[in-house]
C-alpha cells in the first residue's frame, strides 16, 4: 500500500524522526573516518558518509561538511594544513569509529579517546587510521560554499591509497573489491551494513532489451 508523505508531513515530525528520514532517503553510501591535523599537531577524527566521487583526471574526491558551529574541527584541519585522509570502516573497528562521531572538545584526539591508531606516510602531514583496510590522502583543492544550508563541498586530490590485502582486493583491471575488505556502508544516521557484490555487468551500450532479458537472474 502506497504511503505518501508530503513536504508539509516531515517539516513538522519532531527533529530527530525527521533527520533519519532524510538521511535515509538518499539511500546506502559508503562511511569513512576523515583523519586531520591541526598546525599545532593535534589530530582528529570524524564520521563521514557523504564522500563522491567527482572524476579519475585528475583524481577528485569531494565530501559534504556541515556548517562549522556544528563541525568545526575537520574542515579547520584541512584548511590550516591543506591535507587529510578518508579511511575505510571495516566491522571490526566499527564501534571505536562510530565513537569518533560524538562531539569530542577540540583539545581531546579521537584517535587516542576511541582506540584507534594514528599511522603516518613520509610527506603527508595528516595520519591514516593504522586499523583501516583502505585508506587514501588527498591535497585539499578548493571549499566551495552551498549557500542554502551553509554547508561546505569540500574538494581533494588524491595522492595516495593505502591498500591491505591488495592482491586479493585490488582487480588487475583496478577494481576494487570493496566487500572483500569489508569495507562498510551507511544509512540514515546510525546504520552499518556489510556488502555483498550481486554483479559487474559489461559497458552498458544503446541496445533494446527484450522484456524475457531483463528478468533473467
Amino acid at each position: 500500500m502506497l504511503h505518501l508523505i508530503s513536504e508539509a508531513d516531515f517539516q513538522k515530525q519532531e527533529r530527530f524522526y525527521r533527520a533519519n528520514l532524510l538521511n535515509s532517503l538518499s539511500g546506502f553510501k559508503s562511511v569513512s573516518l576523515i583523519s586531520t591535523v591541526n598546525a599545532s599537531g593535534q589530530t582528529n577524527l570524524g564520521v563521514f558518509s557523504s564522500i563522491i566521487h567527482l572524476g579519475s583526471d585528475p583524481a577528485l574526491i569531494g565530501y559534504i561538511n556541515r556548517p562549522r558551529a556544528a563541525a568545526p574541527h575537520t574542515l579547520a584541519n584541512i584548511e590550516a594544513t591543506g591535507w587529510y585522509t578518508i579511511n575505510h570502516i571495516h566491522p571490526g573497528m566499527l564501534q571505536q569509529a562510530h565513537n569518533c562521531s560524538a562531539k569530542w572538545p577540540e583539545h581531546i584526539s579521537e584517535y587516542e579517546a576511541c582506540g584507534l591508531t594514528p599511522t603516518y606516510q613520509e610527506g603527508i602531514p595528516a595520519p591514516f587510521v593504522a586499523e583501516s583496510r583502505i585508506s587514501y590522502a588527498l591535497e585539499l583543492a578548493e571549499v566551495v560554499p552551498i549557500k542554502w544550508n551553509d554547508t561546505f563541498l569540500v574538494i581533494g586530490a588524491v595522492k595516495c591509497m593505502r591498500i591491505h590485502n591488495a592482491a586479493e582486493v585490488l582487480g588487475e583491471d583496478g577494481f576494487l573489491h570493496l566487500h572483500k575488505a569489508e569495507s562498510m556502508a551507511s544509512l540514515g544516521l546510525d546504520g552499518y551494513f556489510e556488502t555483498t557484490l550481486c554483479s559487474r555487468l559489461p559497458y552498458a551500450r544503446p541496445t533494446p532489451l527484450h522484456t524475457d532479458d531483463q528478468h533473467k537472474g
